[in-house]
């Protein structure tokens, strides 16, 4: 008999594919249906092997604890959803405010091209190098590093002078102490933010022609820098 209660559970089972709560043929829908079931084979068991007692409480606990998964997935998904579109909401407020991410690559646009450089001590000697996105080198600059925060913008000049075409353009730093140490200097990029990315799991800003996750703004300025 316990054989019988086993397949009915698994006939009111649902595929893996239905959506939860939306589908008759759920277990939470067929609930009912099944203790009904559950009630006939009880009423024509055979009086010689009754069913035994502990089984069938253990089959209606497993039976509500699934139901109950069902409605808790529910919940959750719900939950999801409202958070995702609350987050795509407060994205969208980042439009047009000027925003400090990780990175050393940024974008030269009427030219300008900027980067917040934070030296790990004051640097004697710190030799700029500039590369276009082939790698090739367009300028260099050498000058003294201060501790703390800074902004360096290279004025798009090429080492012969030359205004270099607008694009992406990366800065590696190689600085050292009057010491003759090495300095390591944290780099990252500043810019204005034109659209937000709310496709995936966490939203991506548009800074120029680069893309920077949100988890990777360290800072939020004003619209336009102000």
């Amino acid at each position: 008999m316990t054989a019988g209660i086993s397949s009915l559970t698994s006939l009111s089972s649902p595929s893996t594919g239905t959506k939860t709560g939306s589908d008759a043929s759920t277990i939470a829908g067929n609930f009912n249906q099944f203790l009904t079931l559950l009630t006939t084979q009880l009423q024509n068991q055979n009086p010689l092997d009754p069913l035994d007692t502990n089984q069938f409480t253990q089959q209606l606990v497993q039976f509500a604890s699934v139901e109950q998964q069902l409605k808790t997935n529910d919940q959750l998904g719900s939950l999801i959803t409202a958070s995702k579109a609350s987050a795509a909401a407060n994205a969208s407020g980042l439009i047009g405010k000027t925003v400090t991410a990780d990175g050393a690559t940024t974008t030269l646009a009427e030219g300008a091209a900027t980067w917040t450089l934070t030296p790990a001590r004051a640097a004697a000697k710190a030799v700029m190098t500039i590369t276009d996105a082939k790698g090739n080198v367009v300028a260099t600059q050498t000058k003294a590093l201060p501790a703390g925060s800074q902004s360096f913008t290279w004025d798009g000049r090429s080492s012969t002078g030359q205004l270099a075409a607008d694009g992406k353009y990366t800065l590696k730093v190689q600085a050292l102490d009057a010491t003759g140490s090495n300095v390591s200097v944290d780099t990252k990029i500043s810019g204005a933010i034109t659209s937000v990315d709310v496709t995936g799991a966490e939203p991506v800003l548009t800074i120029g022609d680069r893309t920077v996750a949100l988890s990777s703004v360290e800072a939020i300025g004003g619209t336009g820098g102000n």
